[in-house]
Parts: structure tokens; C-alpha cells; sequence
């Protein structure tokens, strides 16, 4: 079973594009690029603040309870 957690192999900052791209197996600069996009489009401060509160939950990997 896949879980969504942060990356610490496709890591810029926090890892949490790089877990996306892993759980969805697709590059991590095509994820990266679509946030930056979705960031600026919402006027910033959405964005941000919604990458903070992943980071903060999102599990790191080998942290996620394997079944």
C-alpha cells in the first residue's frame, strides 16, 4: 500500500513536492512547476501557507505505518 509522505530523495525544502510526485509517479519538477503556478495564481499567501501545513502533517518517509 502507498503512502503520501515527504520525500528524502526528491527534496528542495521540505520534501512535500517530492512526495507528491513519488505517490502520483511523475516528475518532481513538474510538480514543483504546477505549485509555484497554483502559489502565484492564488495571490501567494495561500500557497505558502498551505506547503507549511503539509510539511508540518505530512509524515517523513519511514514514518508512515505500514499496515
Amino acid at each position: 500500500m502507498k503512502y503520501l509522505q515527504k520525500s528524502n530523495k526528491n527534496k528542495k525544502w521540505a520534501g512535500v513536492c517530492g512526495g507528491f510526485a513519488e505517490y502520483f509517479e511523475i516528475d518532481p519538477t513538474l510538480v514543483r512547476a504546477i505549485y509555484i503556478f497554483i502559489t502565484i495564481v492564488t495571490g501567494i499567501i495561500p500557497g505558502l501557507l498551505a506547503y507549511f501545513v503539509l510539511a508540518w502533517i505530512m509524515p517523513s518517509q519511514g514514518q508512515a505505518k505500514n499496515g
